[in-house]
């Protein structure tokens, strides 16, 4: 893979200063000045199920995004992850799967208006998060991962939506009864296919999807799912954890096809700063996470990149292992020549965009 011009300026600097407009600027600072206006937003943050409560409070200094390090690390909004594992698909796998998400989505409503009202809120719509912001807390949204948690009921949906999820993961590890999965597993008796891409099912989940507003999340889904729904979706896509699979070879990220048709969906890529799939061997750094960056900016466009964690399920590398640490990335585009207006847009601006790409298709009240 040839470095892309960002890289060859980082790797000819002698030192953590670059020249802008005929001044020495320090990243350090900049950043620092930058998060004045900026609205940093990670978009996959998992929480345990005990979540909001007495064993596990969201200031809890064990946690990689606690309410304590989001503010010094200068991380303002993220998603919060209503996940539930691939299991049998069976009435007692399904009834386990809504248990748990339902006991997430409460957490996740203790956390914002109970709890902690006066420092985050709950947004779920693009215009109350930049509300949120600009009043000074902390935002929370609602993600779903692994559509597993609607069994085959399509009209649970609507019920997750009016509990204020604003995306959903097609499917995680393992096929489900939506579609194919990046990653079978033998312990669910997976062939390598299921349904060749979406099911029926999953043909109807998508359209469900865009009327209600929710953003289609084609993360570890297969490619011949993630190329069909993205097709089908009326709304642009995310992917809302993944990486790229030119600098590393993992079936969770994404080839230069599947990043065009994302891009002409008018999509998002975010980034994930997960350390098996950055880099193989592990030992990933942010200088990695932010070359992963590079390449989807160079092939799609900075309109189509964002950024995200998965801490809480398994982000974290050095230099960003938890939200205390969240300016450094802001720091590292710094030093590859990315100007405000641009970080702006990997942080939070496109992500924001897609929302209100979602809300002008909903036909749902």
């Amino acid at each position: 893979m040839q470095l892309s011009f960002k890289k060859i300026i980082l790797a000819a600097m002698a030192t953590h200063l670059l020249v802008a407009c005929g001044e020495t600027v320090d990243p350090i600072q900049h950043a620092v000045e930058l998060d004045q206006t900026l609205m940093t937003l990670d978009t996959h943050v998992d929480i345990p199920l005990n979540y909001a409560t007495s064993e596990v409070q969201p200031h809890d200094g064990e946690l990689q995004v606690n309410l304590k390090n989001m503010r010094s690390g200068g991380l303002d909004a993220a998603f919060f992850i209503v996940y539930t594992g691939q299991t049998d698909r069976t009435p007692a796998g399904y009834a386990t799967a809504r248990a748990d998400a339902e006991a997430k989505f409460a957490a996740i409503h203790r956390m914002t208006d109970i709890l902690n009202s006066d420092e985050i809120g709950l947004a779920t719509t693009a215009a109350k998060a930049r509300e949120l912001n600009s009043a000074g807390k902390l935002v929370a949204f609602i993600g779903i991962e692994n559509g597993f948690v609607i069994g085959k009921d399509l009209g649970l949906l609507e019920h997750y939506r009016d509990l204020g999820a604003r995306y959903m993961t097609l499917v995680h590890n393992g096929h489900n009864d939506i579609g194919d999965s990046a990653q079978p597993q033998e312990r669910l008796g997976d062939q390598p296919e299921e349904h060749g891409g979406l099911s029926e099912f999953g043909r109807q989940v998508i359209p469900e999807l865009n009327r209600l507003g929710i953003v289609v999340d084609i993360s570890h889904v297969s490619r011949k799912t993630m190329l069909q729904a993205t097709q089908l979706s009326a709304a642009p896509v995310i992917a809302s954890h993944s990486a790229v699979r030119a600098i590393n070879d993992h079936p969770r990220n994404m080839d230069d096809e599947q990043m065009l048709a994302l891009r002409d969906n008018g999509g998002v890529l975010q980034v994930v700063a997960y350390d098996s799939y950055l880099k193989a061997g592990g030992g990933s750094t942010v200088i990695d996470f932010v070359d992963h960056i590079d390449y989807a900016v160079d092939l799609i466009g900075i309109d189509h990149v964002g950024i995200s964690s998965d801490f809480g399920g398994g982000g974290g590398i050095t230099g960003w292992q938890n939200a205390g640490e969240t300016k450094n990335v802001t720091e590292e585009l710094i030093r590859r020549n990315y100007t405000d207006e641009e970080i702006v847009k990997l942080w939070s601006a496109n992500t924001l965009r897609i929302l209100e790409e979602a809300e002008k298709v909903a036909t749902y009240p």
